[in-house]
Protein backbone atom coordinates (compact mmCIF):
# COMPACT_ATOMS: atom_id res chain seq x y z
CA UNK A 1 0.00 0.00 0.00
CA UNK A 2 1.43 3.35 -1.03
CA UNK A 3 1.85 5.80 1.83
CA UNK A 4 2.01 8.77 -0.51
CA UNK A 5 -0.65 7.53 -2.95
CA UNK A 6 -3.36 7.24 -0.32
CA UNK A 7 -2.93 10.82 0.96
CA UNK A 8 -5.75 13.15 -0.16
CA UNK A 9 -5.00 16.33 -2.08
CA UNK A 10 -6.71 19.47 -0.79
CA UNK A 11 -7.75 21.76 -3.63
CA UNK A 12 -7.61 25.52 -2.87
CA UNK A 13 -10.76 27.56 -3.57
CA UNK A 14 -9.12 29.52 -6.39
CA UNK A 15 -8.12 26.35 -8.30
CA UNK A 16 -10.60 24.39 -10.41
CA UNK A 17 -9.74 20.74 -11.04
CA UNK A 18 -11.64 18.80 -13.73
CA UNK A 19 -11.44 15.22 -14.93
CA UNK A 20 -12.35 14.20 -18.47
CA UNK A 21 -11.33 11.15 -20.51
CA UNK A 22 -8.40 10.15 -18.30
CA UNK A 23 -6.96 13.66 -18.15
CA UNK A 24 -6.80 15.81 -15.02
CA UNK A 25 -6.77 19.56 -15.62
CA UNK A 26 -6.00 22.23 -13.00
CA UNK A 27 -6.82 25.88 -13.69
CA UNK A 28 -5.77 28.53 -11.18
CA UNK A 29 -4.61 32.12 -10.83
CA UNK A 30 -1.08 31.33 -12.11
CA UNK A 31 -2.19 29.33 -15.14
CA UNK A 32 -3.43 25.94 -16.23
CA UNK A 33 -1.83 22.52 -16.42
CA UNK A 34 -2.98 19.02 -17.39
CA UNK A 35 -1.85 15.43 -16.88
CA UNK A 36 -2.93 12.17 -18.53
CA UNK A 37 -3.63 9.42 -15.99
CA UNK A 38 -2.91 5.73 -16.74
CA UNK A 39 -5.88 3.33 -16.90
CA UNK A 40 -4.72 1.45 -13.77
CA UNK A 41 -5.45 4.52 -11.61
CA UNK A 42 -8.71 6.25 -10.82
CA UNK A 43 -9.44 9.80 -9.64
CA UNK A 44 -12.21 10.82 -7.23
CA UNK A 45 -13.09 14.47 -6.66
CA UNK A 46 -15.37 15.16 -3.68
CA UNK A 47 -15.80 18.86 -2.99
CA UNK A 48 -12.33 20.30 -2.48
CA UNK A 49 -10.60 16.94 -1.92
CA UNK A 50 -9.03 14.83 -4.68
CA UNK A 51 -8.05 11.21 -4.12
CA UNK A 52 -6.04 8.91 -6.38
CA UNK A 53 -7.28 5.30 -6.30
CA UNK A 54 -5.42 2.18 -7.39
CA UNK A 55 -7.78 0.03 -9.52
CA UNK A 56 -5.38 -2.84 -10.25
CA UNK A 57 -3.19 -4.69 -7.75
CA UNK A 58 -0.16 -5.09 -9.99
CA UNK A 59 3.38 -4.07 -9.10
CA UNK A 60 3.42 -1.46 -11.87
CA UNK A 61 0.16 0.16 -10.76
CA UNK A 62 1.39 0.38 -7.15
CA UNK A 63 4.55 2.09 -8.41
CA UNK A 64 2.51 4.57 -10.47
CA UNK A 65 0.06 5.33 -7.65
CA UNK A 66 2.34 7.46 -5.47
CA UNK A 67 4.10 8.99 -8.46
CA UNK A 68 0.90 10.26 -10.06
CA UNK A 69 -0.45 11.50 -6.72
CA UNK A 70 2.72 13.64 -6.37
CA UNK A 71 2.45 14.85 -9.97
CA UNK A 72 -1.19 15.91 -9.46
CA UNK A 73 -0.31 17.61 -6.16
CA UNK A 74 2.49 19.58 -7.87
CA UNK A 75 0.14 20.46 -10.73
CA UNK A 76 -2.46 21.89 -8.31
CA UNK A 77 0.20 23.73 -6.29
CA UNK A 78 1.70 25.17 -9.49
CA UNK A 79 -1.68 26.49 -10.67
CA UNK A 80 -2.23 28.04 -7.23
CA UNK A 81 1.15 29.61 -6.37
CA UNK A 82 3.76 28.46 -8.90
CA UNK A 83 7.34 27.29 -8.39
CA UNK A 84 10.61 29.19 -8.41
CA UNK A 85 14.33 28.48 -8.19
CA UNK A 86 16.98 31.09 -7.52
CA UNK A 87 20.46 30.89 -9.02
CA UNK A 88 23.49 32.84 -7.81
CA UNK A 89 26.43 33.92 -9.97
CA UNK A 90 29.70 33.77 -8.01
CA UNK A 91 32.89 35.10 -9.56
CA UNK A 92 34.63 38.31 -10.52
CA UNK A 93 32.81 39.86 -13.48
CA UNK A 94 30.02 37.26 -13.49
CA UNK A 95 26.74 39.11 -13.98
CA UNK A 96 23.32 38.82 -15.56
CA UNK A 97 21.05 41.33 -17.26
CA UNK A 98 17.55 40.97 -18.64
CA UNK A 99 16.71 42.24 -22.11
CA UNK A 100 13.12 41.58 -23.17
CA UNK A 101 12.33 38.01 -22.14
CA UNK A 102 15.93 36.81 -22.53
CA UNK A 103 18.74 36.94 -20.00
CA UNK A 104 22.29 37.82 -21.05
CA UNK A 105 25.06 36.33 -18.92
CA UNK A 106 28.70 37.37 -18.63
CA UNK A 107 30.41 34.21 -17.35
CA UNK A 108 34.10 34.78 -18.01
CA UNK A 109 33.94 33.52 -21.59
CA UNK A 110 35.10 35.62 -24.54
CA UNK A 111 31.44 36.13 -25.46
CA UNK A 112 28.14 36.80 -23.71
CA UNK A 113 25.74 33.89 -23.25
CA UNK A 114 22.08 34.55 -24.11
CA UNK A 115 19.43 32.39 -22.40
CA UNK A 116 15.92 32.24 -23.86
CA UNK A 117 13.40 30.60 -21.52
CA UNK A 118 11.04 27.89 -22.79
CA UNK A 119 7.32 28.61 -22.99
CA UNK A 120 5.71 28.76 -19.55
CA UNK A 121 8.89 29.96 -17.80
CA UNK A 122 9.75 33.52 -16.83
CA UNK A 123 13.25 34.62 -15.90
CA UNK A 124 13.89 37.66 -13.73
CA UNK A 125 17.09 39.32 -12.56
CA UNK A 126 16.51 41.09 -9.19
CA UNK A 127 20.28 41.69 -8.79
CA UNK A 128 23.21 41.43 -11.20
CA UNK A 129 24.30 38.21 -9.50
CA UNK A 130 20.89 36.52 -9.11
CA UNK A 131 18.50 34.86 -11.55
CA UNK A 132 15.00 33.73 -10.56
CA UNK A 133 13.33 31.01 -12.67
CA UNK A 134 9.52 30.97 -12.22
CA UNK A 135 6.75 28.83 -13.71
CA UNK A 136 3.77 26.59 -12.93
CA UNK A 137 5.39 23.30 -14.01
CA UNK A 138 7.79 22.09 -11.29
CA UNK A 139 9.74 19.81 -13.63
CA UNK A 140 10.21 22.50 -16.27
CA UNK A 141 11.35 25.06 -13.65
CA UNK A 142 13.94 22.61 -12.32
CA UNK A 143 15.14 21.63 -15.79
CA UNK A 144 15.50 25.26 -16.90
CA UNK A 145 17.45 26.12 -13.74
CA UNK A 146 19.70 23.07 -14.30
CA UNK A 147 20.31 24.09 -17.94
CA UNK A 148 21.35 27.60 -16.84
CA UNK A 149 23.59 26.17 -14.09
CA UNK A 150 25.22 23.86 -16.65
CA UNK A 151 26.56 26.91 -18.56
CA UNK A 152 29.21 27.39 -15.83
CA UNK A 153 29.12 24.84 -13.01
CA UNK A 154 30.76 25.83 -9.71
CA UNK A 155 34.39 24.77 -9.69
CA UNK A 156 35.88 23.28 -6.51
CA UNK A 157 39.03 25.41 -6.16
CA UNK A 158 37.71 28.97 -5.99
CA UNK A 159 33.97 28.24 -5.99
CA UNK A 160 33.31 30.36 -9.09
CA UNK A 161 30.29 29.55 -11.25
CA UNK A 162 26.49 29.41 -11.20
CA UNK A 163 24.98 27.71 -8.17
CA UNK A 164 21.55 27.25 -6.62
CA UNK A 165 20.72 29.58 -3.77
CA UNK A 166 21.98 28.00 -0.56
CA UNK A 167 24.04 25.34 -2.39
CA UNK A 168 27.26 24.47 -0.62
CA UNK A 169 30.23 23.84 -2.90
CA UNK A 170 32.87 21.51 -1.45
CA UNK A 171 36.22 23.22 -1.81
CA UNK A 172 39.51 21.47 -2.57
CA UNK A 173 42.97 22.50 -1.49
CA UNK A 174 45.09 23.82 -4.33
CA UNK A 175 48.61 22.78 -5.19
CA UNK A 176 51.18 23.05 -2.46
CA UNK A 177 54.68 24.28 -3.15
CA UNK A 178 57.77 22.11 -3.41
CA UNK A 179 58.65 20.79 0.03
CA UNK A 180 62.26 20.07 1.01
CA UNK A 181 65.01 19.96 -1.63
Amino acid sequence: MSRIGKLPILIPETVKVTLEKGTVKAVGPKGENFLTIPEELGIEIKGNVLEVKNKAATKESRALWGTYRSLIFNMVKGAFEGFSKTLELVGVGYRASKIGNTVTLALGYSHLVVVTPPEGITLSVPEQTKIVVFGIDKGLVGQTAADIRKLRKPEPYKGKGIRYEGEIVKRKAGKTGKVGA
